[in-house]
């Protein structure tokens, strides 16, 4: 599986933490704490590859690997 980096960012406005995946647009989630954002974008990050996939969609590559 590829793995790719996930950004959290912490919205004032709504109190809850974004989480997404800048290589794939639109993959956000977000929760009521960091922990929960991440668990949130993991779910949403299958559903954006499944759905890629489907429409052949062309899946970039992670821009940062860190092994």
């Amino acid at each position: 599986m590829l793995m790719y980096s996930i950004l959290i960012k912490y919205d004032s406005k709504d109190n809850i933490y974004v989480a997404s995946i800048p290589e794939l647009q639109g993959c956000i989630a977000h929760g009521n704490t960091p922990e929960d954002a991440v668990k949130e974008i993991k779910v949403a990050l299958e559903l954006w590859l499944e759905v890629a996939n489907e429409n052949g969609v062309k899946i970039p590559e992670p821009a940062l690997y860190v092994s």
